[in-house]
């Protein structure tokens, strides 16, 4: 959510971040819509000074004896209550229509972000080591994975389309590697673990930015939703609360499964492991002052790098254009893994800082050290990693001529000994 106050100072430079998205000016709609329900209410607020003047005139007249001047008073008095309902539906209304613009506008992205329209303006920061040579024509994970424990048949035939199956030796390589993400996470980089619920309220939704403008692209039960990432959870945990202390970040951290109805995706990625409707990511967030903001985003960046590090995955780091950045983030970072199979590199992760835009949707607030008046946080998220997209990466980096996969050093412990993953019948 924007602050309406920083468009009211100054409209041009909203609309010129705006137009940095590829959006049509706003400010002039949404200051009028702001000056008529600040007029409405300015209306409403005379009226009942207004009103609670009469009443008390009335009393007055009727001790003087004055009847003709206190039933004047009295039939003044039903007249503002017979008028003030409209206007309050009236300035509920202008209301809603205000915070229901405000909530479908995307944040305002970040100097320095680069200013382009999609995926071909972003900016390539850096590289991490050369992706490995291969003596044999390396192959797609789609078309390693059957033979190792991967049936895309079962979970299609049970469930339909991007769903899949893990059997045997691959299910437990999924595991090690979401054990593995978990524990490097919480014992090398800081973030405490939780384990938030997987179904939430619209309020967790529209507080993080899915609602309303994503409610395609959500699965929903009954009247609960399920989370599409953990960062609704973890992030929504401070939601209408005012954090005394945040001297230092708070850093949460969780595995869980995900769900997404990948609306706007149809036809993206059909084959293989993917893009899935369910999945599993182990997810970072981080909550913090606005002065802790760029130290932490920078962590989180190397917290979730430090995973493909440990996994000796080739990859690289690119800065997001404003184009192509989601919809609550300012300044977006995202690592591709090196598929070798795609002969391509791929997105496994986006860490994004987005400000105090989540915050002020979920009302979350801090105390800064020696003031009395409050302030909104930033909020910080990243994936760290997702499971299922670090298994087709380790297939296909680890892959042998025989169909055979080798385990990673790092997930030999979470293997109980097993080193590399055999072709089945």
């Amino acid at each position: 959510m924007h602050d309406l106050r920083m468009i009211r100072e100054n409209p041009a430079a909203f609309d010129a971040a705006l137009a940095t998205r590829g959006l049509e000016p706003l400010s002039a709609g949404l200051l009028k819509l702001d000056e008529e329900r600040r007029e409405l209410t300015t209306r409403l607020q005379e009226l009942q000074s207004r009103r609670n003047e009469a009443s008390k005139a009335i009393g007055q007249a009727m001790g003087q004896g004055d009847t003709d001047k206190a039933e004047a008073l009295k039939a003044e008095v039903a007249e503002i209550k017979q008028s003030m309902p409209q206007l309050e539906d009236e300035e509920r209304a202008k209301a809603k229509a205000l915070n229901d613009t405000l909530a479908a506008i995307p944040n305002l992205p970040a100097e320095g972000v680069p200013v382009g329209e999609d995926e071909n303006d972003n900016l390539h920061v850096s590289q991490w080591t050369t992706p490995r040579t291969f003596h044999f024509p390396p192959k797609e994970h789609a078309d390693i994975g059957p033979a190792l424990g991967m049936d895309f048949e079962t979970g299609a035939a049970m469930s339909g389309a991007r769903f899949t199956f893990l059997r045997g030796q691959m299910a437990r390589l999924h595991r090690a590697l979401a054990q593995f993400m978990l524990d490097h996470q919480t014992s090398e980089n800081g973030y405490v673990e939780c384990n938030p619920p997987l179904l939430v309220r619209d309020e967790a939704l529209f507080g993080t930015g899915q609602l309303p403008k994503f409610a395609e692209d959500q699965f929903r039960a009954n009247d609960l939703w399920l989370i599409p990432t953990a960062e609704v959870s973890l992030t929504n945990s401070v939601r209408e609360q005012i954090i005394d202390d945040l001297s230092t970040p708070i850093r949460l951290t969780a595995l869980t499964p995900c769900f997404r109805s990948e609306a706007g995706a149809a036809g993206k990625d059909t084959r293989g492991f993917i893009r899935q409707h369910q999945f599993e990511k182990v997810e970072l967030v981080s909550i913090c002052s606005p002065e802790d903001a760029h130290a932490e985003h920078m962590h989180m960046v190397e917290s979730a790098e430090s995973i493909l590090h440990a996994l000796e995955l080739p990859h690289q780091k690119v800065l997001l254009c404003t184009g192509d950045m989601g919809f609550g983030a300012r300044k977006t970072f995202d690592l591709e893994v090196w598929l070798p199979g795609q002969d391509a590199y791929r997105e496994i992760s986006s860490i994004s800082w987005c400000g105090d835009f989540q915050a002020r949707r979920m009302n979350a607030r801090y105390r800064p050290e020696g003031e009395k008046k409050t302030a909104f946080v930033h909020t910080l998220n990243g994936s760290g990693l997702a499971v299922g997209r670090t298994l087709v990466a380790v297939l296909e980096n680890y892959q042998q001529e025989d169909g055979s996969v080798l385990v990673p050093e790092v997930l030999k412990p979470y293997m109980g000994g097993v080193e590399k993953l055999v072709p089945q019948g």
